[in-house]
């Protein structure tokens, strides 16, 4: 081979070489990076789901109230608002004086209710006045109420009358329904799981609901002659509750 073939064949090789270098580094100047991600994290809770009996608990027990709430009440009627109002006031002073001599005491003797406003003729003028005043007063024998609504009403000029009774310990009375209702719950619950063939477990949630506390006696007119019979009767305390168990 002559001296010039050889040379022109190693700068052939040359430049094929340097050709291929550029592209290699274009190559790898251009290449998208490689990103190594974690997998995500396996460790929230898992919610499960605990099967079990869900039933209710009825029960009723009746007690005798031991107290009343009178509710009394006085109204006037004027030509002006001051004037109506005035005569209220000397009325209900004259109902509460009466409360006190029966010995009902100041934190027994509450306001319930109390109104003023005008009174209009058919064609909408107005044509005076009217105000009332309603006390809700606690009393602590009921064997004697009837007593009580008279004196009131005939020494008191007591015009509105009626009366509601209750326990003093009503948690007690709830307490003793809520310990009978738990106890049907749980009945009706052993039943259920005979039926089905598997076992009652604990308890895994309970919710009370109660009602009762006054029983009333309604609205009693004004009287003169006779003594005013107020039948006391038993108040009935009821309480419900749910109750869900598990299967064991």
């Amino acid at each position: 081979m002559s001296t010039s073939l050889r040379q022109a064949l190693v700068v052939a090789a040359f430049a094929v070489l340097s050709s291929v270098s550029v592209t290699l580094g274009v190559v790898g100047l251009t290449r998208a990076p490689i990103v190594l991600a974690t997998p995500p994290s396996t460790t929230n809770p898992v919610t499960t789901y605990t099967p079990g009996i869900i039933t209710t608990g009825d029960a009723t027990v009746s007690k005798r109230p031991d107290m009343a709430f009178l509710n009394v009440g006085v109204e006037a009627q004027g030509s002006t608002a001051t004037a109506t109002q005035k005569d209220l006031a000397g009325q209900a002073a004259r109902l509460i004086a009466r409360a006190k001599s029966l010995g009902i005491p100041d934190q027994d003797i509450n306001t319930s209710g109390y109104s003023i406003g005008p009174r209009y003729t058919t064609d909408g003028a107005v044509n005076g006045y009217q105000a009332a005043e309603q006390l809700e007063l606690k009393w602590h024998n009921v064997d004697n109420v009837g007593s009580a609504l008279d004196a009131l009403v005939q020494q008191g000029g007591a015009t509105r009358v009626s009366v509601s009774f209750g326990i003093a310990d009503l948690k007690a009375a709830q307490a003793e329904a809520r310990t009978l209702a738990v106890g049907d719950a749980r009945s009706r619950a052993a039943a259920m799981a005979k039926a089905a063939g598997v076992q009652l477990g604990q308890v895994l949630s309970l919710s009370d609901f109660t009602t009762g506390g006054r029983l009333s006696a309604g609205s009693f007119a004004p009287t003169a002659d006779a003594s005013t019979q107020v039948p006391v009767g038993q108040l009935d305390i009821a309480v419900t509750v749910e109750v869900d168990f598990a299967i064991a």
